[in-house]
């Protein structure tokens, strides 16, 4: 059994498949490992930090000789020579990306999407959504704070008093929780909105206060999978009334609000950006799917009417070690139990859950119910 890592293409991203610790946990179970080289550089993991694991080094097609699983981070854009029904699983990105699956299917990879994990107990040690969004919410506000240019938490000198600075946090899921216990510890005066009901405990759970419109559309406001529907226009012009005012208030807005497979719901109007003190700083952690502030650039700090805009690509991977280790891990747990233990070969169980809820592609074919071509 060969398992194969790749280095990432994109030029931001800095993260990798597999670390030393997971390269011994792989072996254990049998594994020959091939680590393209240099794959770990953006993540301070040197090439000789793999082979003192067990790993070998490869450049180029060699590494996906004779694979049997290739891990990425990133969808992989090209598998040359990759093996018939080798299974590739890495984050696939696949909503509006079904030319890209097709690719896949057509080079015969059985294609594993580590972001469709269902959210049960069994899995939630696989759960890379989490793990990264975690830092996401974390690496946000220290982006924020870096960008503020005043001090967060409340200061008492000789010369006088430093008002604690005012966070809003938009959107309460994984990022939003961690964003909000940052910014607390960092000492600033936090509130934090959300369209579920049951993300209002967990927000004054964690000392903050809790703002929304609470009637009967946002009581009914969550999927069974825990996820935020899409809120009817009226809800969302109503939370925009309430929120409008609050905004015109804020030192730093952090916005983290994501539905699966559509685009960004926009929350911070041009209008709410230019009611804010010159100064202050928004944190848009959704730019990458169109954004939550109109304004917000991918990629880009912009600054209107002297607020800053942070439109970073890829937050989690800025802290590409921390990151690295923790989605390695996530895949590790994920492929172990696609594996004999016993006779230390693969031996997928296309029955189980967890594997029908992340397969993409199988036998030429996209196979998941999602992202098959509809009939006309």
């Amino acid at each position: 059994m060969r398992i194969a890592v790749l280095a990432e293409q994109e030029a931001n991203e800095n993260r990798v498949a597999a670390t030393p610790e997971t390269v011994k946990k792989f072996a254990g179970l049998g594994a020959e490992m091939v680590v393209q080289r240099g794959a770990g550089a953006g993540s301070g993991v040197r090439d000789a930090d793999y082979e003192a694991a067990g790993a070998k080094l490869a450049d180029g097609a060699a590494v996906l000789e004779g694979a049997d699983i290739v891990l990425g981070v990133r969808r992989p854009a090209n598998l040359p020579g990759l093996k018939a029904e080798a299974l590739v699983v890495s984050i696939m990105d696949p909503y509006g990306n079904e030319a890209a699956l097709e690719g896949l299917a057509k080079a015969g990879a059985s294609a594993f999407a580590m972001e469709l994990m269902p959210r049960i107990t069994r899995a939630q040690v696989m759960d890379v959504l989490s793990s990264q969004a975690n830092l996401a919410g974390y690496r946000a506000v220290v982006d924020g704070a870096a960008e503020y240019g005043r001090a967060i938490p409340m200061m008492m000198t000789a010369a006088g008093t430093v008002p604690a600075a005012k966070v809003f946090i938009m959107g309460v899921g994984v990022a939003g929780l961690q964003a909000i216990a940052t910014a607390r510890r960092l000492g600033a005066i936090v509130t934090a909105t959300d369209v579920r009901p049951a993300t209002k405990e967990q927000v004054e759970s964690l000392g903050a206060k809790f703002l929304a419109v609470e009637d009967e559309e946002f009581k009914q406001a969550q999927t069974a999978g825990g996820y935020a529907k899409e809120m009817s226009k009226e809800y969302q012009a109503k939370q925009a009334e309430l929120t409008a005012s609050h905004i015109a208030k804020q030192d730093i807005v952090i916005t983290t609000a994501l539905i699966p497979g559509r685009p960004a719901p926009k929350l911070i109007s041009a209008d709410m950006v230019r009611s804010m003190r010159p100064g202050s700083v928004i944190v848009d952690l959704a730019v990458e799917r169109g954004g939550n502030c109109e304004l917000a650039r991918a990629g880009e700090v912009v600054v209107v009417d002297g607020v800053k805009i942070v439109g970073h690509l890829n937050v989690a991977g800025r802290l590409a070690a921390t990151a690295s280790a923790l989605y390695a891990k996530n895949l590790f747990a994920f492929v172990e139990t696609l594996i004999d233990k016993k006779d230390k070969k693969l031996a997928v169980n296309w029955d189980d859950e967890l594997v029908k809820a992340t397969l993409l592609t199988k036998g030429g074919a996209i196979v998941h119910p999602n992202f098959q071509r509809k009939a006309p």
